[in-house]
């Protein structure tokens, strides 16, 4: 029987980690942006209904900024953990 790769056996690890860790750090750095420049430049503070995704919007703004965060960090892991297959398998 072959064995799997480490890519293919943290799929979930990936993405649960990934996200998890990913959407903290935007959640900081949308701590941080408010605690700069506040909500000034936001016409709409926007926290209900789909309003609360749309980037125009403060929390849409920081809510995209934790996606965004999230999906960057699964890519990291996931070019770590083939890169750690690839010395390991060599």
């Amino acid at each position: 029987m072959a064995k799997k790769s480490i890519l293919s056996r943290s799929f979930w690890l990936i993405v649960v980690a990934g996200m998890t860790t990913g959407m903290g750090n935007g959640s900081v750095f949308g701590a941080a942006m408010m605690c700069l420049l506040g909500r000034g430049p936001f016409a709409s503070w926007g926290g209900e209904g789909a309003t609360a995704y749309n980037p125009a919007t403060f929390t849409g703004f920081i809510d995209m900024a934790m996606i965004v965060f999230g999906i960057m960090f699964c890519a990291i892991l996931v070019i770590g953990l083939s890169k750690h297959d690839a010395i390991e398998n060599a």
